[in-house]
């Protein structure tokens, strides 16, 4: 059993849903709308607390006067949440650091404070999740690998 409600959206969000669903062949409002639920619950039940795994995507101006050594050492006391780590060289300039991680939504939430607060930081975006919402049943162990 489900339950309706109204939303109100203003007139330029629809416009730009609209064109989004007919771009992509859907017609359905109600499926959109679930979805877009589906997602922020997803994007934002990890912040509740347990056990999170997930990614994280950093990008930075590393020209920045020790940006480099200031995300280093911060990854270094946080190696029993990252599994791994992904440099990328997005142009002169700019980098992208991926990391991969698991453990604690509170010491995450701690790291990507850290980051967020270093200058020459552009962007952190974040796809975090609990075990209850990966596929597999079985709960996620906390294993330390």
């Amino acid at each position: 059993m489900g339950s309706k409600f109204g939303v109100y959206i203003p007139e330029e969000l629809m416009h730009d849903l609209k064109s989004c669903m007919k771009a992509l062949g859907i017609d359905n409002k109600s499926l959109v709308i679930r979805e877009a639920l589906r997602l922020f619950i997803t994007e934002h039940r990890w912040e509740f607390g347990g056990l999170i795994i997930g990614a994280v995507g950093i990008l930075y101006d590393h020209e920045v006067n020790e940006i480099d050594v200031q995300l280093t050492d911060i990854q270094h006391e946080y190696l029993s949440e990252i599994i791994s780590a992904l440099h990328i060289h997005v142009d002169r300039r700019n980098c992208l650091l991926i990391l991969t991680l698991r453990g604690d939504s509170r010491r995450v939430k701690d790291l990507l404070t850290r980051i967020i607060k270093l200058r020459g930081i552009k962007l952190v975006r974040s796809m975090l999740m609990t075990p209850e919402e990966l596929p597999s049943s079985e709960p996620l162990a906390d294993d330390g690998n």
